[in-house]
């Protein structure tokens, strides 16, 4: 009897704490015209986008995150219901995104002389029907991403190693989708999937960022690329590459200002070897140029050019009794 009461006691000592946790958050949760219930019932949910990502990579690539081979003459059948089982999940994260295109920094631009439309589902169903008219393109560009990195790596034995194996191909076709969605304006759901990307390969590619076709990244592991980089056709990239930003301007109320030209211009053919650093929205790196590792870089070079740092003097000493 002693023992159900003392346990009545912590469960009433616990709920009291709870509850008055509970209310002492609440009251952080509200934003500028948002209650707390409509911020839970407004924002994208990760999971579905990411589903939604994964189907559509297995569009691109048939067989790549799917169980089981894919016969030839049942392919359209597979493209089918792979399309169909990523529309209405994706579907509804936009929906939910699209009211985000008139809040934030998105207000404080030309947004704020529009009005969001009277039907935000006809204008997610809109932005979905665009959206999979791009697929198609989406996979030409990655037929010739495969091929670059094919011939690109020697290590590379079959296109199937490649489709399969290569975190830099991944990287690459969640960011050719995302890539579509942001030129589409929908908020919040192309980083999602960058995101998620960013965690799977350790490839951080904003979903702006303008990608031309044979674009490889070998090994991959650290490079990241910013929202308004500009890269050309055939540019190669290994780990660790930084396309970044130097710094960024205010508008009059502090705020960071949005859509302007912040990252470099990777010009056509263009190789970028490890740990280089690129920043700033006025660099160019000229077509058929070199940049060697450990290069910092921010200012503009010509075309055909190598670049290169200078290194520490190595010492080389054997030792005793060797």
């Amino acid at each position: 009897m002693l023992k159900k009461k003392h346990a009545q006691c912590l469960a009433t000592d616990m709920e009291y704490s709870l509850c008055r946790t509970a209310r002492a958050l609440v009251p952080l949760y509200a934003a500028k015209g948002d209650s707390p219930a409509s911020l839970l019932s407004n924002y994208p949910n990760p999971g579905p986008i990411i589903e939604s990502l994964k189907l559509l990579v297995d569009v691109m690539f048939p067989g790549k995150m799917s169980e089981g081979p894919v016969a030839a003459d049942e392919l359209g059948v597979f493209l089918t219901r792979r399309l169909s089982e990523a529309w209405r999940p994706l579907l509804s994260q936009i929906e939910r995104a699209l009211p985000f295109r008139w809040t934030g920094a998105a207000a404080r631009t030309e947004r704020k002389r529009t009005r969001p439309p009277a039907n935000i589902r006809r204008e997610a169903i809109k932005v979905m029907s665009a959206f999979y008219d791009r697929l198609a393109h989406v996979r030409k560009m990655l037929i010739e991403d495969v091929r670059a990195a094919y011939e690109g790596d020697p290590a590379a034995l079959t296109f199937a190693e490649v489709q399969l194996a290569y975190p830099g191909l991944l990287a690459i076709a969640s960011h050719r989708l995302a890539h579509e969605l942001y030129r589409l304006d929908v908020p919040i759901v192309p980083r999602i999937m960058s995101e998620w990307t960013h965690a799977q390969t350790g490839i951080d590619i904003n979903p702006g960022a303008q990608i031309g076709h044979g674009f490889f990244i070998d090994h991959g592991t650290g490079v990241v690329i910013g929202e308004t980089a500009r890269i050309g056709n055939r540019v190669k990239l290994y780990q660790g590459v930084t396309l970044g930003a130097k710094s960024f301007p205010l508008d009059k109320h502090g705020h960071p200002v949005k859509h302007v030209q912040r990252h470099p211009t990777v010009e056509d053919d263009v190789v970028i070897y490890s740990n280089a650093s690129i920043l700033g929205g006025d660099t160019v790196i000229g077509h058929h140029s070199t940049v060697g590792g450990n290069v910092f870089l921010t200012e503009t070079v010509p075309p055909n050019s190598l670049v290169t740092g200078k290194h520490p003097e190595l010492k080389v000493k054997t030792r005793a009794g060797d």
